[in-house]
């Protein structure tokens, strides 16, 4: 009698754990539309995502072959560096010269050293898959702070890109490198930590330039919060780090190290091209056709930061005045601000981009959500917006490249920058009211 008592009374916590377990699995089957339509339900969908995707990614390792494109290069350049050679001019690897700044340097290098020298792909590999776990965790919880995209979105984010799990465990582009350290910039600025944010922001940058792309973003938002004297020191700790992580090759060779790591002219291959494969190859390569492209990108941003971002009624260039002087005290930014100025001057680069190359497909991927459903035109249900999404997807996945796909991808950039025009805007627009004389 007295074993039967212990015997169920071991069994207590274990059968109380049961009973609450499943009683969360009832509640959660209850509540199941709101879970996958409910945005403050973000955090619980996304972290059976990220266990999903623990599975998901061990099995892409292990079961896909890897496809040896940029790593033996990466490799090569540090190698070099290791070797004493601090002369950008003079590092090079198989598929070309070292085109990317200091950043990229020392991670890659420490890459070498838990490689075995580069050797040990799958150690790469493995690195690389928690470097995209670590990038879904941070953009989750930008999503979860703003609170606009409703979970079930998220199953496409994560799931069902084939091209995006290639990028990271498959290929190792260093891509990946710099949009973490990007996400984690923008974390520190939800949380207000600017400086922290600039910091990491320029880290980013040294990885790979592309991040450049959120540079006019992050100028409005610091102007907007701080006005000039106030932006001034986060632009200086944005400087100031490329200086330092530069300084070794700037001191060997300054005007090798500029124009190797931000050459802004440098020329792409038209067979790598996902975005322009139906235009003539000559007009692709023609200097013309690129700087309409660069008059196009800044004219758009142009009338973004005047209709859209900037929309006190004041002269955009009230915004370098001291926030306290100006004629209509704004509020603290808000998330949905930061992330829409972040993420739709990104957006704006790309869509003006010279080539897109199918690595630079995370540059804006894990973005592409927010872009769609937090500022929502009514024209726009959940099934075109699916579609677009989907189209991108097919577009990115299709190669080679062809005039359709790259067409697909144009349509489905222009209906996002449409919506993106014409939806609700996270800047609230204030009205001056006009006092009577009594």
């Amino acid at each position: 009698m007295a074993a039967g008592l212990r015997k169920r009374g071991r069994a207590g916590p274990a059968a109380r754990a049961m009973g609450l377990c499943g009683q969360w699995l009832r509640r959660a089957w209850q509540e199941r539309r709101l879970l996958l339509l409910e945005p403050r339900y973000t955090l619980k969908v996304a972290a059976c995502l990220c266990l999903a995707e623990v599975g998901i990614t061990f099995w892409v390792i292990h079961r896909v072959a890897y496809t040896e494109i940029d790593w033996k290069a990466y490799m090569a350049e540090v190698e070099g560096v290791i070797n004493g050679t601090y002369d950008y001019t003079q590092l090079r690897g198989d598929t070309g010269p070292l085109v990317y700044p200091a950043g990229f340097v020392y991670i890659f290098m420490g890459l070498y050293y838990a490689t075995g020298r580069g050797t040990d792909i799958r150690m790469a590999q493995h690195i690389f898959a928690v470097l995209y776990l670590a990038t879904l965790l941070l953009v989750f919880l930008i999503y979860h702070q703003t609170c606009k995209v409703p979970p079930f979105v998220f199953f496409f984010m994560c799931c069902a890109s084939y091209r995006v799990h290639s990028i990271f465990v498959l290929r190792l582009f260093n891509d990946p490198v710099a949009m973490v350290l990007l996400f984690l910039s923008i974390n520190l600025l939800l949380a207000q930590r600017w400086s922290w944010g600039c910091c990491c922001f320029s880290l980013a940058v040294s990885v790979k330039m592309n991040v450049l792309l959120f540079a006019p973003g992050l100028l409005f938002l610091l102007l907007r919060q701080f006005g000039l004297r106030g932006a001034l020191p986060k632009l200086g700790i944005c400087a100031v780090l490329q200086v330092v992580l530069g300084l070794p090759f700037l001191l060997e060779n300054p005007v090798g190290y500029v124009s190797r790591s931000f050459d802004l002219g440098r020329q792409f291959l038209f067979r790598w091209t996902v975005n322009w494969r139906f235009l003539p190859e000559a007009l692709f390569l023609h200097r013309a056709f690129h700087l309409a492209l660069l008059t196009a990108h800044l004219t758009l941003l142009l009338l973004f930061a005047l209709c859209r971002w900037h929309r006190t009624g004041e002269s955009i260039l009230s915004l370098l005045k001291d926030p306290s002087k100006r004629k209509f005290p704004l509020q603290p930014l808000t998330p949905n601000q930061i992330v829409s100025a972040l993420f739709t001057s990104n957006f704006i680069g790309i869509c003006f981009s010279r080539s897109l190359h199918y690595q630079f497909y995370v540059w804006y991927f894990h973005t592409l959500p927010y872009l769609l459903w937090a500022t929502p035109a009514r024209w726009l249900t959940h099934l075109l917006r699916l579609l677009v999404l989907g189209l991108i997807e097919l577009s990115w996945n299709t190669y080679p490249s062809t005039s359709c796909s790259s067409g697909a991808l144009h349509m489905c950039h222009a209906v996002i920058l449409l919506q993106l025009w014409l939806g609700p805007q996270p800047f609230p627009k204030i009205i001056q009211h006009s006092k009577k004389a009594h």
